[in-house]
């Protein structure tokens, strides 16, 4: 599967062995960048992550910053992406299971390489339940049709 990854400069060590666990596991990895520590603007690379998800480019996303915060923002300003902010295996799970998400973020600063691997495992490895969660997930993209 095709996955895109993207980060800012606070996380791009994180990236960079994320990206090999991913191509170490068979994925394909699109790696938007940066490619130094040099300082950029989270957003221009949450945005750029989105966009690749959003047209089918990539299946999913990983969102990576120094705290996970800033890029997950940027890349739920796409209506199309769902992107989790997580910590853990669970909340990785869940974010798939109940909320359908096509992109989980994470903190650099915060989640170690280990803990990192276990999420995206958790992430890659969980389908959508649908069923109650489908309408609700619907909303998400379209808040017009919330009530």
């Amino acid at each position: 599967m095709r996955i895109a990854i993207a980060s800012d400069h606070a996380a791009v060590d994180l990236k960079a062995e994320l990206r090999e666990y991913l191509i170490e596991l068979g994925h394909e990895v699109a790696d938007l960048g940066p490619e130094t520590a040099d300082r950029v603007d989270y957003p221009d690379y949450g945005y750029k992550l989105a966009s690749v998800v959003a047209d089918g480019t990539a299946k999913y996303g990983v969102a990576l910053c120094g705290s996970g915060i800033g890029i997950s923002i940027a890349v739920n300003r796409h209506p199309a992406l769902r992107c989790a902010l997580v910590s853990e295996p669970l909340s990785a799970a869940l974010a798939r299971e109940h909320n359908n998400a096509n992109a989980i973020a994470m903190g650099a600063r915060l989640t170690g390489i280990d803990m990192a691997k276990a999420c995206l495992d958790a992430f890659l490895s969980t389908e959508f339940g649908g069923g109650r969660h489908g309408p609700r997930v619907d909303k998400l993209s379209n808040p017009a049709t919330g009530n």
